[in-house]
C-alpha cells in the first residue's frame, strides 16, 4: 500500500474510526477534493462529482457490507491512480 493511498484515507475519514462510508466519500471528496489534489494527494481527475465519488466507494467496497476499510481502499486507489 502507498504512503498516497494512506493519507488520501485518513483526509476522508472524516469521523477517524477507521473505516470509509459512501456518504463520508461523498462528502469529503466535494469539501477536501480541491485542496487534496492542489497538495497532490489526489489526481485532479479524481475529484469528481457525487456520481464519480460514488463509484469509486462501491469499487472498494469488495465484500459489499457498505463500509470501506484501509486495505480495500488502497487496493483500488493504488491501482486507479497508478500508486505503487
Amino acid at each position: 500500500m502507498s504512503d498516497k493511498a494512506r493519507r488520501l484515507f485518513e483526509a476522508l475519514d472524516l469521523d477517524h474510526d477507521g473505516t470509509l462510508t459512501r456518504e463520508e466519500v461523498i462528502s469529503a471528496l466535494r469539501t477536501k477534493g480541491p485542496s487534496l489534489a492542489a497538495a497532490g494527494d489526489l489526481p485532479f481527475w479524481g475529484v469528481g462529482d457525487a456520481d464519480a465519488s460514488s463509484a469509486l466507494f462501491d469499487a472498494a467496497d469488495r465484500n459489499g457490507d457498505a463500509v470501506v476499510t484501509l486495505e480495500e481502499f488502497a487496493a483500488v486507489v493504488d491501482h486507479r491512480f497508478g500508486w505503487h
